[in-house]
This record gives structure tokens, C-alpha cells and sequence, in this order.
């Protein structure tokens, strides 16, 4: 069957719906610290399989061949370090090239039909006066291009060019709760990307804010943004739950009405007198974490219990031990060496 033009190889690949929006990113959010520096031609990540390199030419190759909805810019960003004055002089060169490479790339790539991608470019995490040139020349050479921008620092809003500020700003920023989340809405930023909602859900937790909240109660003590599932109230408790990320789309429809109706900041007000600031502390394990899930440093303690263990030291008991036999029983083989009793 073909790809129509509404339906992208990647759409496709992983059965999305179409009223969900593709990003591509070069990062995994939230970022890690990389091991090695950026280049001129590529930046360091972390991928599933530990850290690599990303080339900038390989990254315009994906969008070309994966046509999502939204490309970020790729940027000359290295978390969490702050760049000394070299390195600035850097950042600003190195993006434009590599969002000149995005440009020239989807728009000489003859076998995209159907509508393109739209191209976010990166905000830096430095000061305006610092990205002026590369900003500059964004605004007098590639204003039509553009279609939003990847912020990575609410406070750099302000370097974009006065002219392009209706545009959309896609943040990527680690938000850890609708506190925080509000407020960013509030400087301006449109969207976002939340991992506090996969993360309470690997934690066992139920979203149970809402904007602008409940009424407020005689009770000066503040309400929970979540229960946590593993605890032993529940466990006969058979009252229905509501999926986490339908829980945020409830809040951000009722964040878009109380904007319409003017009340967004009295509303922000409210929620921060009704709900603790962070989410409860889970009592329960939650799933197993693989490597590409967490963040990674030096002299950290094993996050999860080893699973498997060493053979070798059985390895010379069990090459001197007779076979079993054909119709050998647990106890026999457990004799022998070649099984061990778990209690």
C-alpha cells in the first residue's frame, strides 16, 4: 500500500494517529551531560546504545527520509555546561550552519510531496547580545523558512527578533510539575514537552490536579498532585482512574479557556493555594529503569539489583559432575550442581 501524502513513512511505522504531531528532535529530553565535546560537523549524544556522535549531514538524511511534522534545529549546545567566551563565539556559527544544511536539504529534496516539515531554529541558552549575528541573519535571510523556536532557556526568549515573536516556541526545558509549567505558559512559550508524566506513571502515581483547581477549603493544609498507587489504600479501592497524559489534556484545554476569559493569572493564583508544590514520594518500585532512561554519572550506585550473575565460579564444579540422566528429577540435578533451589 503507498504512503499518501498525509501519511509519512514514520506515521506509518508506528501507527500513529493523524491528529498527533511528529517531532524530530537530535536529543534525547530531558539532555544529558555528554561525555564528549560538539564539533564543527555533529553533536554528542546518548542513544539507546550509550554515547555517539550525531552528524549534522545524517540528522538532515532523517527528516528528508522521516518527514515529521516539526524539525528542531539542531544546536550547539552541550548540557549542563555554561560556554566560556570562546566557546560562545562558537555557538552561533555552528547552528546557522547546521540550519542552512536543514534548509538546503529539505528544500532540494525532490521526493518530499505533500506539505513539508516545519522548521523550528534554536533559541540559544546565552545572552541576546551574544547570539545577535546569528539571530540577525535568521531574521534578513531565512524569515520565510522558519516556522517556530526551540527554546532551551525561558529566559532567552527575549533575544528573539521582535519581528518573529508571533511565531510558536516549542521548550525544551525539564518542567518537574504544572507549578512550573504554568509559569512558563506565562512568559509566553507554547509547547512543551513533559516528562513528569512519564515519569509519575513509571512511578505508580495518578495524576489528580486540575487547572484552576477545586474550590479552596477551610483546610490550610494543601492538596497531593497525585496518589500513589502502590500504597496499600487502595488496594481494594475500585473507583475509576483516568490515564495521565488524558489528565493533561483536560488541564491544557481548561488552561486555553481561562486564557480566552482573561482569568489565566488569578487562576495560576488559585492553583498555587490549593496543591503541594511537588509530587508525593512513590512507595513502590515501579518498572525496571534501562540504561537509556536515566541519567548516567561517575561512582553511581547500581540503580537495580543485578539480574543475572556469574557462572565461572560453578563452572569447574559443574565441568567434573556426571551428566544427568534422562529421568532425573529436581533434587538429582540439584545434587549435581546444575540447579539451585530458590526459597
Amino acid at each position: 500500500m503507498p504512503i499518501t501524502d498525509n501519511e509519512t513513512r514514520l506515521r506509518r511505522f508506528i501507527s500513529l494517529q493523524s491528529d498527533a504531531i511528529l517531532v524530530l528532535g537530535s536529543r534525547r529530553h530531558p539532555p544529558i551531560p555528554a561525555r564528549a565535546a560538539n564539533t564543527n560537523t555533529s553533536i554528542s549524544i546518548q542513544t539507546a546504545l550509550g554515547f555517539s556522535t550525531l552528524e549534522s549531514d545524517d540528522y538532515v538524511k532523517a527528516a528528508q527520509r522521516l518527514r515529521p511534522d516539526i524539525v528542531l534545529g539542531m544546536a550547539d549546545y552541550e548540557y549542563p555546561k555554561r560556554p566560556g567566551v570562546k566557546r560562545i563565539e562558537k555557538m552561533g556559527d555552528r547552528t546557522l550552519a547546521w540550519f542552512l544544511g536543514m534548509v538546503a536539504g529539505l528544500e532540494d529534496d525532490e521526493s518530499i510531496e505533500g506539505p513539508q516539515s516545519a522548521l523550528f531554529a534554536p533559541v540559544l541558552p546565552i545572552e541576546a547580545e551574544q547570539q545577535s549575528d546569528y539571530l540577525n541573519t535568521l531574521k534578513e535571510d531565512l524569515a520565510d523558512r522558519i516556522s517556530g523556536w526551540v527554546v532551551y532557556d525561558p529566559a532567552s526568549i527575549d533575544a528573539i527578533p521582535t519581528t518573529m515573536r508571533h511565531l510558536l516556541r516549542f521548550v525544551l526545558t525539564n518542567i518537574r510539575g504544572p507549578h512550573e509549567l504554568l509559569h512558563q505558559i506565562s512568559l509566553g512559550l507554547d509547547i512543551f514537552v513533559l516528562p513528569f508524566i512519564g515519569e509519575a506513571t513509571d512511578a505508580g502515581l495518578a495524576l489528580t490536579f486540575t487547572f484552576p483547581g477545586p474550590e479552596p477549603s477551610e483546610s490550610t493544609r494543601h492538596q497531593p498532585l497525585a496518589m500513589d498507587m502502590w500504597s496499600t489504600t487502595y488496594t481494594s479501592d475500585i473507583y475509576p482512574l483516568i490515564h495521565n497524559h488524558h489528565m493533561m489534556d483536560l488541564f491544557f484545554a481548561n488552561v486555553r479557556q481561562s486564557i480566552r476569559r482573561g482569568t489565566f493569572e488569578s487562576d495560576c493564583n488559585s492553583l498555587g493555594k490549593i496543591y503541594e508544590r511537588e509530587f508525593p514520594e512513590t512507595t513502590g518500585k515501579g518498572p525496571r529503569l534501562r540504561g537509556y532512561q536515566v541519567k548516567s554519572g561517575p561512582a553511581e550506585p547500581r540503580r537495580n539489583p543485578q539480574a543475572f550473575r556469574s557462572l565461572e565460579d560453578a563452572q569447574e564444579r559443574l565441568a567434573e559432575a556426571p551428566l544427568p540422566s534422562y529421568d532425573a528429577d529436581g533434587e538429582d540435578l540439584e545434587k549435581q550442581g546444575f540447579v539451585e533451589k530458590v526459597t
